[in-house]
C-alpha cells in the first residue's frame, strides 16, 4: 500500500475546514454554541487523527500545528493547506459549527468555496455529531496567527467560481453502499475507511477534471510518478495481504507483506497508528471484506534468463547487502523482497521509482525502524533499472519481467 507526495493532489486541504465549540437545537430547531465538553474535545481529537488532518495542516519544518503551510501540488498547479487554528485572522475562529459542517459536506466555506483537493467528497459522509467533535477539538487548541499562502493554480483553475459547476458536475457520495448482510465491523470499517480516511481520494482513479471514477471504486490511482495501489479485497489479495497483516501494518507500519514509505508514512504516523484496535480490526475488515479471499500464491513466472541473471548480479551488487541475498530482509533495518507488496504490484511504477529516488529512514511505533534506502538514479543507466526491477518482479513477485528502459526513463 503505496502513496507519494502528489498524494496532496488528493488529499488536498484534508481537515480545510475543521472547526469545534458543541451544539444543541433550540426551540426553532437551529443550532445554538454551546461550551464544549472534555469529551467531546478528546473524541474530536481523535477524529481528527483519524482523518490525519495534520498530514496537509502542519507544515513538517517546525510549523504550528494545523497553522497550514503545507505545499499540495496537483496537475492544476499548487495548493497550500490552509490554519485551520482558532485565529480570527487567518484560521478558522470565526465560523461556526454550521459553516464547519457545510464545508465539510459541501466545499462551501463562509467567504469562499474549497477547491476539491479538500476532500470533500469523502468527508459529506461525516455524521453531524462527529463533525461537532472535530469543531470542538479544533477550537481548543491554540489560535496560530500564521497567514495563509497564496495559492499558485494555472489559468483557468485559478477561477475559483468554477468549482461551483464541478459540484453541480460531480459532488455525489463517495461511499459504497452498505449491504445490510455486511458486519458491524464492516459496516464501522466503511465509515472509517470512506470518509474519515478518505482513502478514495488517493486510491480511485479519477477522471481528467479530477473527478472520482465512483464506477472503479478503490481500483488504484496514478498519482503523478507513481501510483496508489488497487486495495479492494481481491487487489490487496493478489499482492499477499491479509486481514491480519494489515492491520498490523495500520497500526505499527511494517507487516509481512512490507513497510509504509512515501506518503503511507505520514498517514502511519500522523493517523492511524492512534486509533484503538477495534478500528484498526474495522479497516482491515472493510478493505479485505467479510468474505476473506485467500492470499494470491506467487505465481512462477517465465522470463529471459540471460535478462535474469544481468539482474541478478545487479542486485546483488547493490541491493543484498541490506535485503538479503535471497531477498529476506532484515528486522529492523529493511523490508524483505521476496514477497513483497510492491514487488507483486502489477504496476511497476512505485517498485521503479523507490529504486530511482530512495526512501528516508523510517521510525515506527514501539521502537521499529528501517534504515534510509539510497536511490539509485545516480548508479544505474536505465537498462540497468529495468534489469534490476524485472529480476525482483519475475524471481519474488510473480509478475511478468516486462519493465522496459523507456519506462524507466519516463519516471526518472
Amino acid at each position: 500500500m503505496i502513496a507519494k507526495p502528489f498524494r496532496f493532489v488528493l488529499i488536498g486541504l484534508a481537515a480545510a475546514t475543521l472547526a469545534g465549540c458543541g451544539v444543541q437545537a433550540d426551540s426553532t430547531g437551529s443550532k445554538a454554541a454551546t461550551p464544549a465538553s472534555a469529551e467531546q474535545v478528546a473524541r474530536g481529537k481523535y477524529l481528527a487523527r483519524a482523518a490525519d488532518c495534520a498530514a496537509c495542516h502542519t507544515a513538517e519544518e517546525g510549523g504550528a500545528p494545523f497553522a497550514g503551510g503545507v505545499a499540495l501540488e496537483t496537475p492544476f498547479g499548487k495548493l497550500y493547506g490552509t490554519n485551520i487554528t482558532p485565529d480570527k485572522d487567518h484560521g478558522i475562529g470565526d465560523w461556526s459549527a454550521d459553516d464547519f459542517y457545510k464545508a465539510l459536506h459541501e466545499g462551501v466555506t463562509p467567504n469562499k468555496r474549497l477547491y476539491p483537493a479538500m476532500p470533500y467528497t469523502s468527508y459529506r459522509s461525516l455524521s453531524r455529531e462527529d463533525t461537532d467533535a472535530l469543531y470542538a477539538y479544533l477550537m481548543s487548541l491554540k489560535p496560530a496567527k500564521v497567514p495563509n499562502k497564496e495559492d499558485e493554480l494555472h489559468f483557468p483553475f485559478n477561477l475559483r467560481f468554477g468549482v461551483m459547476f464541478w459540484n453541480m458536475l460531480f459532488l455525489k457520495d463517495s461511499l459504497p453502499d452498505a449491504s445490510t448482510g455486511q458486519s458491524v465491523n464492516w459496516q464501522r470499517g466503511r465509515y472509517l475507511a470512506g470518509a474519515l480516511g478518505h482513502c478514495a481520494e488517493c486510491h480511485t482513479p479519477r477522471g481528467q477534471l479530477g473527478q472520482l471514477n465512483l464506477d472503479k471504486p478503490l481500483t488504484g490511482g496514478v498519482l503523478g510518478r507513481i501510483g496508489a495501489p488497487d486495495i479492494t479485497p481481491m487487489g490487496l489479495a493478489a499482492r499477499g495481504w491479509t486481514a491480519q497483516g494489515l492491520e498490523t501494518f495500520f497500526a505499527t507500519g511494517i507487516a509481512p507483506q512490507g513497510s509504509a514509505y512515501g506518503e503511507m508514512y505520514p498517514v502511519i504516523h500522523l493517523s492511524s497508528q492512534h486509533l484503538s484496535k477495534t478500528d484498526l480490526t474495522a479497516m482491515a475488515s472493510y478493505l479485505m471484506g467479510d468474505k476473506l479471499p485467500a492470499p494470491a500464491p506467487l505465481k512462477s513466472v517465465s522470463a529471459d534468463a540471460a535478462e535474469l541473471t544481468a539482474g541478478r548480479q545487479l542486485y546483488t551488487a547493490v541491493c543484498a547487502g541490506c535485503h538479503g541475498r535471497e531477498g529476506e530482509g532484515k528486522p529492523n533495518v529493511t523490508v524483505a523482497m521476496h514477497g513483497n507488496s510492491t514487488v507483486r504490484n502489477a504496476d511497476p511504477r512505485n517498485l521503479i521509482v523507490a529504486t530511482l529516488d530512495g526512501i528516508k529512514e523510517q521510525r515506527f511505533p514501539n521502537n521499529g525502524a528501517m534504515q534510509e534506502m539510497p536511490g539509485f538514479a545516480s548508479k544505474l543507466s536505465d537498462k540497468e533499472m529495468a534489469q534490476l526491477a524485472n529480476f525482483l518482479r519475475a524471481s519474488w513477485g510473480g509478475q511478468p519481467a516486462d519493465v522496459t528502459a523507456d519506462a524507466v526513463k519516463a519516471l526518472r
